[in-house]
């Protein structure tokens, strides 16, 4: 139903963008030298507003359209030529076209009701059929809607066009009554006029109802001879006039088939079309909660844009930190020499005399379409023209990358081996993408922002644990860097290992609570001080956990506040057996015994690589897992050229820990 309240605003939008692509078809085919943007630019219209099936303009922007192109091509009735071009299957849609190929002229009369609703909110349509081949139309203007001539004629040429689809039947179209000329209504009265082959189709009933007579006056009026005579006669003009039916009827068949695989074969394009365009959005939205890293999210937006898009080549250029400079930060299609020559390029957005297309999008947020690069050579800086040459571009798109109404960057996408000429309409794509582009740049530099936080915060608090004992500085990273090639050897995934690296990096920093007196105490510590010492296990956990670690760094508390735990549940806070304790508190255990036990202590001297490689040994499988231990063993090993390979005890069976290569 329509909204009867746009038509009481002062500027209703009554008009769907599907009759300006009309005019469009007309202009590229008929009137190629007129410049079909600066009729748009006239009415106030965008181009990708025209590719907008979803659009509508008002009556004024239309009136100040069909004006401005009567005056460019000079010619009264391109409003009607128009009309005739909007049975192209690009102004209807092929979805249209196809269900209009598989009707009949009186079943799509039926429909123009509906069909004509969809294309103007200005009017209603009323459809009565006075004979099989007579059609009344009858056009009755909403409240406040006063049409022009050009409105009239624009509905003539369409109802032509219509029966174009249909086996290109001649129609006589009157027009009885008209607004513009001061009726109340439009009345359009359209007679189809009878093909070749309705005629023959009639001749061949009439014939046959003839023989049929003279056949029956024959055997009571005519001898024996005149009678076969004309029985014969009759039935070589019944067979004549059948094989002229027959081949009319294949020919007129053969022609609506080609229509119908057309049609088909137009409606196959399309839904492909629409099919890789909805993938690409999809994907490109699946990269938001893919990717941490911007480099790694906008390389996976360049092959989602190549595998999906029908464009040779493309890229994305982002604006620096300062918003100074734009550079280039993905793209695909490129040769080596090309590439590397983007990589080095910039484009200066601070320079109020830039005349750029790259630049002029970025800070009008709006796209260019350049089918003719000498077209715009004269408007275009030496730096430009310089950058154009060296990529070999002639034509291409050019849109902003924006997210919250800031720009981020542009992407550009050309042809160059296919040659296919770059239309409105992928234009109109490009300004979509990019929409999710700006979308996925933005959440990726949230991302990248909150890590770097985070960072900074560890190191914060890194710092603050070192601070306090220079001896035991370092303890930490050694432990991380111990703990992620254990997660390495083990084959952990990559979330899961980050847990571990950072709960590696804070398990020690509960001790911020013990006093230094204990920490740094070289003597024996009574049974009362080991239990204070023993309690910075939980603290670590306690302080972690009031940090609100989320996604994949969500278990580091529990698994830094474990990091004492013992598989065979003699360890503290908590006690836990094998099952019970976190995998990365496994690992970081294995990971802090090595590291304490070969760095130099208020309590103890360094023993070698060697010696504590084998209490690992000995601990492993009451202390602390064997997997684990394992793993570190060959970690250790593999990066440490110098350490000599030994034989690892378990069970009493003595077998060799080989490197994995």
């Amino acid at each position: 139903m329509e909204d009867p309240t746009q038509i009481r605003q002062p500027n209703p939008s009554l008009y769907n963008s599907r009759i300006i692509k009309a005019y469009l078809h007309l202009v590229r085919k008929k009137y190629p030298d007129v410049q079909f943007s600066e009729v748009m630019a006239h009415a106030g219209m965008t181009p990708y507003e025209v590719e907008d099936q979803g659009h509508w303009f008002t009556q004024e922007q239309v009136d100040r359209f069909h004006g401005e192109l009567v005056r460019k091509t000079g010619n009264i009735q391109v409003a009607r030529e128009a009309g005739l071009y909007a049975a192209f299957p690009e102004s209807i849609g092929a979805i249209g076209h196809y269900f209009y190929t598989l009707a009949n002229p009186r079943r799509f009369f039926a429909m123009i009701e509906q069909a004509f609703g969809n294309l103007s909110r200005s009017v209603d349509y009323k459809v009565r059929q006075i004979t099989p081949g007579k059609v009344e139309i009858t056009v009755t203007p909403k409240p406040g809607v006063r049409e022009n001539l050009h409105h009239c004629e624009n509905r003539k040429g369409f109802f032509e066009a219509m029966f174009n689809i249909f086996d290109n039947r001649v129609t006589n179209i009157e027009h009885p009554e008209c607004m513009a000329r001061g009726d109340s209504v439009c009345r359009y009265i359209i007679t189809c006029k009878r093909s070749a082959f309705d005629y023959f189709r009639i001749a061949r009933t009439y014939i046959f109802g003839i023989f049929a007579m003279a056949c029956i006056l024959s055997f009571f009026l005519l001898s024996g001879t005149a009678a076969l005579t004309l029985f014969s006669g009759f039935a070589v003009l019944m067979a004549a006039t059948g094989v002229v039916s027959h081949r009319l009827a294949r020919k007129n068949l053969a022609a609506a088939m080609r229509n119908l695989q057309n049609s088909s074969e137009q409606l196959v394009d399309q839904i492909e079309i629409n099919y890789n365009n909805t993938q690409v959005t999809r994907e490109i939205g699946q990269v938001v909660n893919r990717y941490t890293s911007l480099e790694t999210a906008l390389d996976s937006i360049a092959r989602i844009l190549e595998t999906r898009l029908d464009y040779d080549r493309g890229m994305i250029m982002l604006c620096n930190a300062g918003k100074n400079r734009l550079k280039f930060a993905a793209g695909f299609g490129y040769g080596q020499s090309q590439s590397r020559f983007l990589k080095n390029i910039e484009f200066q957005l601070d320079n109020p005399n830039s005349r750029g297309v790259f630049v002029l999008s970025f800070h009008e947020q709006k796209p260019f379409l350049i089918n003719d690069l000498n077209d715009i050579e004269g408007t275009l800086s030496d730096r430009s023209l310089e950058f154009a040459k060296q990529m070999g571009a002639l034509s291409f798109i050019c849109c902003p990358i924006i997210c919250d109404n800031e720009s981020l960057g542009v992407v550009a996408v050309d042809n160059m081996r296919s040659k296919r000429k770059l239309l409105n309409s992928d234009m109109s794509l490009l300004m979509g993408v990019s929409h999710m582009i700006g979308i996925s740049i933005r959440h990726t530099q949230h991302i990248e922002a909150r890590e770097n936080q985070l960072k900074s915060v560890l190191k914060v608090m890194i710092s603050s644990i070192d601070a306090r004992d220079p001896v035991t500085k370092g303890h930490s990273e050694f432990v991380a860097e111990y703990a992620s090639g254990i997660c390495h050897e083990m084959g952990i995934d990559k979330d899961y290992q980050e847990a571990v690296r950072v709960a590696a990096l804070l398990h020690d920093y509960g001790k911020i609570g013990i006093p230094d007196s204990l920490l740094k105490k070289r003597d024996r510590l009574t049974p009362a001080e080991y239990e204070q010492i023993k309690s910075h296990a939980g603290k670590t956990y306690e302080i972690l956990k009031q940090m609100n670690f989320e996604g994949n760094l969500e278990p580091v508390p529990e698994i830094a506040g474990a990091h004492h735990e013992k598989i065979n549940g003699t360890g503290y806070p908590l006690g836990l057996t094998e099952k019970e304790i976190p995998l990365g508190a496994k690992i970081i255990a294995v990971a802090d015994y090595f590291e304490a036990l070969t760095a130099n202590r208020y309590y103890h001297r360094p023993i070698p690589p060697e010696q504590a490689m084998r209490q690992l040994e000995e601990f492993a499988g009451t202390l602390f897992d064997t997997r684990v231990v394992e793993a570190f063993i060959r970690y250790y090993e593999n990066n440490n050229p110098g350490y000599q390979q030994h034989e690892f005890r378990r069970d009493r069976n003595i077998h060799v820990v080989s490197s994995r290569n």
